[in-house]
């Protein structure tokens, strides 16, 4: 600011002591240098309109005169000069009328040379293929002019300076103190020059679009984050290098990335070269999927390209998480294989008797022992059967009648039933607690505290006793049972409640067991909505509790 206003005085100055000499010399060159430019620009556009049409075979055929032509490609290569070999120029990228071109569509700016004490002018103007033609020309400056009048000039100027300087500070304190005090958050509050309201006017209008701007692309922030972030499944974004632009909460667990992994390389998350090389040939155009495992999961990678205006700038990968899929399906083939043993060993041993019976190898006396065996086995089929429908149903959530019992009346029901074979075998059962309602499935109920006081029969000893107990803890109704059996070993706790799974095989059998009970249970359990724990001690016992929400 204070060199403007310097300059501006000291021409001033110079023009009031200098008179007409000055004058008439500074119209004239201002006058040639305007009527130049008016020139260059006038072949500038004559010029571009022939390259346009004729391409570089116009400038090869132009004749060399005062105005210079220059054809420089989009990166500031010269690709052809009228005035010199193009082969030896310098790249022109960092011209100032060539970045002015190639950003608005027309450049212009000068150039003094001191040694010829010329000043040469450029103008430059974009094509339509983004090269940008340049014309130039040179003339002699009114300095030229000026040396042979050096001495009184000196003197004249080194007045004018000091009057200059001196006009400068103060001008220029005066014009930039209420500048420096502008309040740009708030222009239109500004008291200053009239000059400078529209400008003021457009900064405000401006700040309102930023501010709009950046409350839109905040609540788009917050609602992208909203989304990944409850999403179960990883999600991450790259761009075109590789690095990670975005990355949900799943994506950082299956991956275990740290929490500024966003602005790195993905392979400081995954080295995984299956991954890489999916990433690699997503980028070349080619969607994958590959299957990954970590920690123990198993995942489906989805790696698609993200692409903008035809041009891929990023990849999407997603990971599913079908671990739970997987097991159903291999729990669905073990179970699909357990059923066919399980059925074809009752099957069989019908048959067989069947056959005896029909092709009359059985003695008359033995008649009833086989007939035994025919209906023990069906009896077992039947119960077999039931099960696996009882699974079914618990599987596929089938809708079943909801209603108000009473755990403690069910327990009883329930007892009621084994007390016969508890009773053969000499075993006691105890229960004891108190009326506990609860919103529940009277079926299930009764079928899991029956399966439950069964298995604590079944696997007891003689003289054993099972005992169940019943009560309202909090806001959770609890029934346990407990027997003083066989107990269960450490390495067969977890694996209890799986389907067709005996710990005692040839003893399951024989009790005419289905290896379907604790399963059962175990579902029945979740489609209530409670929740089963396992308490045994090898030879000393077993203690199963099972929590329901109570009624509220």
């Amino acid at each position: 600011m204070t060199k403007k206003i310097f300059h501006s005085i000291l021409l001033v100055a110079c023009t009031v002591l200098l008179a007409c000499y000055l004058v008439i010399l500074t119209s004239l060159n201002d006058y040639f240098t305007s009527l130049r430019k008016s020139q260059l620009k006038t072949q500038l556009s004559f010029a571009s309109t022939a390259v346009e049409d004729e391409g570089i075979e116009y400038l090869k055929n132009v004749e060399s005169g005062e105005y210079r032509l220059t054809l420089i490609d989009t990166d500031g290569t010269v690709l052809y000069d009228t005035g010199a070999d193009a082969a030896s120029m310098e790249n022109h990228s960092d011209r100032r009328e060539f970045q002015e071109a190639f950003l608005s569509g027309y450049g212009e700016s000068h150039r003094y040379s001191r040694t010829l004490t010329e000043q040469t002018y450029y103008f430059a103007k974009k094509l339509s293929d983004d090269r940008v033609l340049r014309i130039s020309t040179s003339q002699v400056t009114i300095v030229s002019l000026l040396l042979g009048m050096l001495q009184p000039l000196l003197v004249i100027a080194f007045l004018a300076i000091l009057l200059s300087v001196f006009l400068a500070k103060r001008a220029s304190r005066n014009l930039v103190r209420p500048l420096n005090n502008l309040d740009l958050n708030d222009p239109l509050s500004n008291d200053v020059y009239e000059e400078l309201s529209p400008l003021l006017r457009h900064m405000a209008q401006q700040n309102k679009q930023i501010a709009l701007q950046m409350d839109e692309l905040s609540r788009s922030q917050n609602e992208f984050n909203a989304i990944t972030s409850n999403m179960s499944e990883g999600l991450i974004v790259l761009n075109k290098d590789g690095v990670v632009v975005s990355l949900n909460t799943a994506a950082r667990k299956i991956f275990e990335a740290e929490e500024d992994s966003i602005g790195k390389d993905f392979l400081t998350i995954d080295r995984t070269p299956e991954i890489s090389r999916a990433i690699k040939e997503t980028l070349s155009g080619k969607k994958q999927e590959l299957e990954y495992e970590k920690n123990g999961r198993n995942y489906d990678l989805c790696i698609n390209k993200i692409v903008e205006k035809d041009e891929v700038i990023g990849v999407l990968l997603l990971a599913i998480d079908n671990t739970e899929k997987i097991q159903a399906e291999q729990n669905r083939r073990e179970f699909t294989a357990n059923v066919s043993h399980e059925l074809k060993t009752p099957l069989q041993s019908i048959i067989g008797s069947a056959d005896l019976i029909e092709s009359g190898l059985v003695k008359p006396e033995d008649m009833p022992r086989f007939i035994g065996h025919i209906k023990t086995d069906a009896a077992r089929l039947v119960s077999l059967v039931s099960d696996i429908i009882r699974l079914s149903q618990l599987d596929e959530n089938t809708e079943m009648n909801w209603e108000n019992v009473d755990a403690l009346s069910v327990a009883k029901e329930a007892l009621e039933m084994v007390d016969p074979i508890a009773e053969s075998r000499n075993i006691s059962l105890t229960i004891k607690g108190e009326p506990a309602p609860l919103n529940s499935v009277h079926k299930l109920l009764y079928d899991i505290i029956y399966n439950l006081c069964d298995n604590a029969v079944k696997y007891n000893k003689e003289g054993g006793f099972v005992k169940v107990d019943v009560k309202t803890t909090g806001d959770k109704v609890q029934v346990a049972v407990s027997d003083n059996g066989v107990g269960i070993a450490p390495a067969d706790q977890s694996r209890v409640f799986e389907r067709f799974y005996r710990v005692d095989k040839s003893h399951s059998r024989e009790s005419g067991g289905t290896g379907l009970g604790l399963s059962i249970v175990k579902h029945a359990v979740a489609y209530l909505k409670g929740s089963i724990s396992l308490e045994s001690t090898l030879g000393k016992g077993t203690t199963i509790t099972v929590l329901f929400p109570a009624e509220k």
